[in-house]
């Protein structure tokens, strides 16, 4: 039996942060039966690489789900929901703030009827504060958050990381903020409540010491490239073939052995770098050692010369290079499954690893309105009056 078996969740919202949020709950066995509109579904279907008319990020986006296709701008459709989440523990939302309230689907009209319901509602500045009703994307949220001021190279324009991060951040915390709200109504005093989460401030609850640092030291961190600043030395080196590696020797000890394995033993007995703050004095001496090494070596080679000297170091993995890692293979983080046609795809695996009740794939992301007949159906919706209702539009 899955961990969260028994854990009924409506998603309402498209895209990525608020079903991000349901594929986790998902892929721990709660019931998560999410919300589309009839005509097209969720945007997500449509984007990216496509394998027929579905996008290969659906298929891993919605896995474990039930999709149930519902006009929430239609009363029928908005008493549908109710309905749903009147028997849920978890409704998940992403819509601008103010959106479900105009369909009569806000915290209030949801939780007098249930009581115990939890309210997971993402949006990009949060349900107060005077940005409350500015759109919000993941990208701005990285802008506002801080996250792009330090991300690329000091003498160029900011950059993002290639995935949608600011949204994944968000969804962790939802699905966090949900199981933690969650413990709090069953071991305490059985009420739900709502867990607000900003897109920027789940980036900016990312962002380490960067407050502090402005505060007392008025210091503002800048875009330091492939270095991490003030740890010394981490960064990205160029190899002979033309590729790179990445090289963490900032533990003291560590660098000592980096050091003696580049045959530079003068830096490794050197009393002044001995520890950090030492280092950081002469990061761009240090670096440019490493690189001297690293650019007269293939990436193999010296790949196999740091991994005998205990350094931490790595290439930078392609999607061809984690497919045919046998590490992750080992681990089960890519899964053989099938399309709907049969064509083999392999999809990444579940994180965390629980050791009596790992989270699975039990099916790939559903067709549109799959499940509406079977929700429904439980609802006490017959035949006749779903056939209605599909003809109206509603469903």
């Amino acid at each position: 039996m899955l961990p969260l078996y028994g854990v009924k969740v409506i998603e309402l919202g498209t895209l990525i942060a608020g079903p991000s949020c349901g594929r986790l709950l998902a892929e721990f066995g709660a019931e998560v039966i999410k919300i589309e509109a009839p005509e097209g579904g969720d945007q997500l279907r449509q984007w990216r690489k496509m394998i027929g008319n579905t996008s290969l990020w659906w298929y891993v986006q919605a896995r474990n789900k039930k999709s149930v296709t519902v006009n929430l701008r239609m009363p029928e459709g908005q008493d549908i929901v109710r309905k749903l989440a009147a028997q849920a523990d978890i409704v998940v939302e992403n819509f601008r703030p103010g959106a479900l309230e105009k369909w009569n689907l806000g915290w209030e009209q949801l939780s007098v009827p249930n009581p115990k319901l939890i309210m997971v509602r993402l949006s990009g500045y949060g349900q107060s504060g005077p940005y409350r009703d500015h759109p919000g994307f993941g990208s701005i949220a990285e802008a506002m958050g801080g996250m792009r001021y330090v991300t690329g190279y000091v003498d160029r324009p900011p950059v993002r990381l290639g995935i949608s991060i600011g949204d994944s951040i968000a969804a962790l915390y939802g699905a966090f903020g949900a199981l933690t709200a969650l413990h709090h109504r069953n071991a305490n005093d059985g009420k739900g409540q709502v867990v607000d989460v900003a897109l920027y401030e789940a980036v900016f609850g990312m962002m380490e010491s960067l407050v502090p640092e402005f505060d007392v030291l008025g210091f503002i961190r800048e875009r330091a490239g492939n270095a991490l600043p003030g740890i010394v030395p981490s960064n990205t080196y160029p190899t002979r073939d033309n590729k790179f590696v990445i090289i963490g020797a900032n533990n003291d000890a560590i660098f000592k052995r980096m050091m003696v394995a580049i045959g530079r033993n003068d830096l490794a007995t050197d009393p002044t770098l001995a520890t950090n703050a030492g280092r950081v004095l002469r990061t761009a001496e240090l670096d440019s050692a490493i690189e001297g090494w690293t650019r007269t070596r293939g990436l193999d080679e010296a790949l196999e010369a740091l991994e005998q000297a205990e350094v931490p170091a790595c290439r930078i993995y392609d999607a061809a290079d984690i497919v045919n890692d046998a590490h992750y293979r080992a681990r089960g983080m890519i899964q053989q499954h099938q399309l709907p046609d049969g064509k083999p795809v392999k999809l990444p695996g579940i994180v965390p690893k629980l050791s009596a009740t790992p989270g699975q794939t039990r099916w790939l992301g559903p067709g549109l309105g799959e499940h509406t007949a079977e929700v429904l159906a439980a609802l006490g919706y017959d035949t006749a009056v779903q056939a209605d209702l599909r003809a109206r539009g509603v469903i």
